[in-house]
């Protein structure tokens, strides 16, 4: 077995900064790949959020430059390495564009910054830079999402990447929803060649220029993250938003792998933000856990076998929030009490303030993101609550069945190819399926659950079931090295 140089490319990764389940692949993958052997690089910005102090951060060199927009843009270059050998982690220091109060949104408009294609285009480029400085030219270039979708293309047209010439790519799609779609003007800054901006070529998208597109039209292969979503995506504009014409005609290039897990952080056995730690083997500190959350909140104990149903999202119509809304008074009316943490779109701010003014014995809402509260409502809750309209691949579910939190979910994406629906006759399944995207499906669900869970001795299997399944980055990172040497092959064979 031959190991590899790769470069994963991320616009976020945690624990440095983070909006979405993009940071949490980009930090967990490269240290999965480096542990098999490899030499992995991740590269993201220097953003404000990056404490350089808390991560050792050193500059590792200093005037370097990328052309965006018909400029010579200077950045530094700094890194740390975590305490696995043979992976770097290097950011894109250039205050102009990265020196902000959030990553991708203005918080005084509201709306995406005004220059995001020079910001996102420009971080590709001394992505290539730092290759060079570095003297670390890669066998695969792994981007992420739109924000590095430009690389595959510029690998593939223009002249100044010729030293890349054995150099593969492969383009993930973590939410085909975001997409980089710009003006047309914005083309004329990468400095490319005019005539590959065409109608129905690999850079134009209804007049518009598509970093995604790019990604998707250029790079060697393509993934996303579960075996559903990646068939998904290609079936029709619900889920392909747009894109499912140009994905099916790359259908053979595209693959699905599911996401993993980093169990250091989300196991309960080890878990050091809980107040008692459980186990497959003894799970009696999930009732303190339960009890824990309980008083955090300040829930009443009606009675201790009520179950306690926990939710952790941003709230937006993508999450399943408008089936909730739905039926709210029925779902108040059921013998259960809600824990919900996330922050999103203010009509569901208004909607859990609501709720929680009107049924204060039944649902506490804590809008705002706490990690530590994330872990005691894992720990502490009984059931998992995702109705997602579509989600690509989906963590809190994994994390839920690691904690013995039973995960109620609609039928798509990584909900789909992860859990498996509840029959306590036949003792199988590991939570609560529905496949139509309906608030009385939903409902009728959950009341299901509930049922379910009246059974002590039932319940315990299956959170047994659940606590026992694995899905670490281990098996993930294995298959991510498959398609590396795929997309390599592929290269090499087009090149022959």
């Amino acid at each position: 077995m031959s190991f590899l140089k790769i470069l994963l490319v991320s616009p976020e990764a945690v624990p440095y900064a983070k909006t979405g389940g993009l940071a949490d692949v980009a930090g967990a993958l490269p240290q999965s790949l480096a542990k098999l052997g490899n030499t992995v690089r991740l590269v993201m910005p220097l953003y404000r959020h990056v404490d350089k102090d808390k991560f050792d951060l050193k500059q590792a060199a200093s005037g370097l430059t990328a052309r965006i927009a018909g400029r010579d843009e200077k950045f530094n270059l700094y890194k740390c390495g975590p305490d696995i050998e043979d992976l770097e982690v290097l950011f894109i220091d250039h205050n102009g564009f990265f020196d902000r109060p959030e990553l991708y949104r203005d918080p005084s408009t509201g709306n995406d910054w005004h220059d995001n294609d020079e910001r996102f285009g420009f971080f590709c480029r001394a992505v290539l830079e730092i290759c060079r400085s570095q003297n670390f030219i890669p066998d695969i270039i792994h981007s992420n999402d739109w924000q590095s979708g430009l690389l595959p293309a510029l690998l593939k047209v223009d002249p100044s990447c010729s030293d890349f010439p054995n150099t593969s790519t492969l383009f993930s799609i973590h939410n085909i929803a975001y997409q980089g779609n710009f003006p047309p003007d914005s083309f004329d800054k990468l400095g490319l060649e005019k005539s590959l901006f065409a109608p129905a070529g690999g850079f134009e998208y209804w007049k518009n220029i598509s970093y995604l597109k790019a990604g998707i039209w250029y790079s060697d292969l393509i993934n996303t993250v579960s075996e559903t979503y990646a068939k998904e995506i290609q079936s029709s504009n619900e889920y392909g938003y747009g894109f499912e014409g140009v994905l099916k005609d790359r259908s053979d290039d595209l693959f699905g792998i599911l996401n993993g897990i980093d169990y250091s952080i989300w196991d309960p056995s080890v878990d050091e933000l809980i107040p008692a730690k459980f186990g497959p083997e003894k799970l009696a500190g999930k009732k303190r856990c339960k009890n824990a959350l309980r008083k955090k909140v300040k829930l009443p104990m009606v009675r201790r076998d009520i179950p306690i149903i926990g939710v952790i999202s941003r709230l937006a119509d993508q999450k399943g929030f408008d089936l909730i809304e739905q039926v709210a008074g029925d779902l108040m009316a059921l013998d259960i009490q809600i824990v919900l943490l996330g922050t999103g779109d203010e009509k569901y701010h208004k909607l859990f303030s609501t709720l929680q003014k009107k049924y204060p014995r039944k649902i506490a809402a804590l809008l705002e993101f706490n990690n530590e509260m994330a872990h005691l409502i894992e720990a502490g809750s009984d059931m998992f609550l995702m109705p997602s309209r579509y989600e690509p691949c989906g963590l809190n579910q994994l994390y839920s069945l690691r904690y013995g939190t039973i995960p109620i979910v609609r039928k798509t994406g990584g909900l789909a190819d992860t859990i498996e629906n509840a029959n306590p006759v036949r003792g199988t399944g590991n939570g609560f399926v529905f496949a139509k995207y309906d608030a009385r499906e939903m409902l009728n669900t959950i009341k299901f659950a509930c049922e379910v869970y009246r059974d002590k001795n039932v319940w315990e299997i299956m959170m047994l079931r659940g606590m026992r399944q694995d899905f670490s980055w281990d098996a993930s990172a294995k298959k991510y090295i498959e398609l590396y040497n795929k997309a390599i092959a592929k290269k090499a064979s087009a090149i022959a």
